[in-house]
């Protein structure tokens, strides 16, 4: 049986992140030999991933980044807000944001066949062992790949991120830059759906449209002094008007001067910066979204112990 030292033990540990004692185990296992408990190492954590594939993952960060024309906005989950500050889960969105913008795809089933940035596995095979390393349930649940003339603003710590593809001849210019800051700002804080009334879908205006009308009718079948047709109408149109200001970007009040639109903003720093300025559109991630999350119940929880 080969003598194993602290010293191979510590090598083995900061060539794979693995525990200590997971590190020992294996090299006991391999007689020593460091690149057979690398092997073991890897086997064991494909156990351990599939082990922690059924845990609920709704932490995390949103991850916007740019790279000359080239733009990627990505929501990398795993289980406890700790592991989501960790340098090693950090490191872990940073590498495989940098796989997708360096890669042609265009969903996480694809991406899971590149190799990493800066590595030889899979991107699979990477978060395989990366799950076993730091011990959560991890995935990539999503991103969205653009080109051109791009801003990316992330907020509080990941928790939302937004990417704006702005249109402009001048795209290097401070102030337009500045301008597209200041939208990324607003899509992040107000949450708009579309960037015009043009780009909401003929179906879900219809469908407003005929929800407002119906509650202006109910609410006109209820008054006292019911109101004529035309004026229902009239109604109507101010309510659109206000479904618009929530919706759609450019019609919404700027968050930093509500006295103009996002709109009129950008036609004033286009005018400031002599430039043309249009938002082609725009992705908007929150963390989590739409993830049912584990209620844990406490006091279940020490009654399981207790009998336990």
């Amino acid at each position: 049986m080969a003598n194993i030292t602290a010293s191979d033990v510590k090598e083995l540990r900061e060539m794979t992140g693995c525990g200590m004692m997971d590190c020992k185990r294996a090299l006991v296992e391999a007689d020593g030999n460091r690149d057979e408990a690398v092997k073991i190492l890897r086997e064991k954590g494909l156990a351990k991933a599939a082990k922690k594939a059924g845990r609920i993952a709704a932490e995390g960060i949103v991850k916007a980044k740019v790279s000359g024309t080239n733009g990627v906005i990505v929501e990398i989950n795993c289980e406890t807000d700790f592991c989501a500050k960790s340098d090693k889960f950090l490191e872990l969105v940073e590498t495989i944001t940098d796989t997708i913008l360096a890669n042609d795809v265009a969903d996480v089933e694809a991406l899971k066949n590149c190799t990493v940035a800066g590595g030889s596995q899979t991107v699979a095979e990477y978060m395989t062992e990366k799950i076993a390393t730091i011990g959560e349930n991890m995935n990539i649940r999503r991103f969205t790949k653009m080109t051109g003339t791009l801003v990316p603003y992330m907020h509080d710590g990941g928790r939302l991120g937004t990417l704006v593809k702005l249109v402009t001849d001048k795209p290097e210019d401070a102030t337009v830059l500045a301008c597209g800051k200041n939208v990324a700002l607003q899509i992040t804080a107000l949450n708009a759906q579309y960037v015009s009334q043009t780009d909401i879908p003929a179906d879900v205006l219809a469908n407003e449209k005929e929800v407002q009308l119906g509650l202006v009718k109910t609410e006109n079948a209820q008054s006292a002094k019911p109101k004529p047709e035309n004026v229902l109408e009239k109604i109507v149109e101010g309510r659109l008007r206000k479904y618009f200001e929530e919706v759609c970007l450019l019609d919404q009040k700027y968050f930093k001067d509500d006295t103009m639109t996002i709109g009129k903003y950008v036609e004033s720093e286009a005018k400031a910066a002599g430039a043309s300025i249009k938002v082609e559109s725009f992705v908007r991630y929150e963390r989590g979204e739409g993830i049912e999350k584990k209620q844990d119940d406490f006091a279940s929880e020490v009654a399981a112990m207790a009998k336990g």
